[in-house]
This record gives C-alpha cells, sequence and structure tokens, in this order.
C-alpha cells in the first residue's frame, strides 16, 4: 500500500485516506455480495431490529479497522477510530427502552428474514 502511495502521489493533500475509504467500502460491497451476515448471527440473540443496527455497526468497525490498518495516512487513528465507533453501541439498550420506534420501518438485515418477518408478522 505504501508503495500504491507513493506512485500514485495519494498519501498527501486533498485527497489522503483515499485508500482509507476505497477500503471500507468495498469490504462492505464485498460482504453485501458474498452473503456474508453478522445479522443473522446477531437476530438469534436479539430483535430484528437491535440485530440490524449492531449488525451494520459491527461490519462499519471491522471495515474501519482494516481500512485505516491498510491505509498508510490513518494507521496512527485506527485504535480511535475503533473506539469512537464501539462507544454509540453503548446507547442502543436505552434507545431500546425509552425511544419509541416507528411502526412504518422495519430494520433487519437479510432480504430472506425480510420476507420470513412479513409473512410471520414479527415485524409489527
Amino acid at each position: 500500500m505504501d508503495l500504491m502511495l507513493e506512485i500514485f502521489g495519494l498519501g498527501q493533500g486533498p485527497i489522503r485516506g483515499f485508500i482509507f475509504g476505497f477500503v471500507h467500502v468495498a469490504i462492505l460491497i464485498l460482504g453485501y455480495y458474498s452473503g456474508w451476515s453478522i445479522n443473522r448471527f446477531l437476530k438469534k440473540t436479539s430483535n430484528g431490529r437491535v440485530a440490524g443496527i449492531s449488525g451494520a455497526v459491527i461490519a462499519h468497525i471491522i471495515a474501519d479497522l482494516i481500512a485505516s490498518l491498510l491505509d498508510p495516512t490513518m494507521r496512527s487513528a485506527a485504535l480511535g477510530i475503533v473506539l469512537g465507533g464501539l462507544l454509540p453501541l453503548l446507547m442502543i439498550p436505552i434507545l431500546e427502552k425509552y425511544v419509541v420506534k416507528s411502526t412504518s420501518h422495519i430494520m433487519v438485515g437479510d432480504h430472506e428474514d425480510i420476507k420470513k418477518d412479513l409473512e410471520t408478522g414479527r415485524h409489527k
């Protein structure tokens, strides 16, 4: 990666963090198209809404960690990025308890789960 930064001049200037952004989004796209899902695992231990939110956050944190370690301009920030991503997870139990959820919005992770939830009425 360092060589790529040097060859293309991506280490400095207005496109600093280019590799981070590229790797971060590429990991999420690959996860989507491969069918790999944190949500399926989490859905066994919680409701669909919490699984969807937590799965999305955890996937982003993993992508952030990998991307920040691969991008030499972001390596020094890797720990802060991960800790900053984990901290909002602590809000989920509070939000689940005190915030009224929209009845017109469902949040689950997988298309098969959405179909199954709609058929069984679990989304209500």
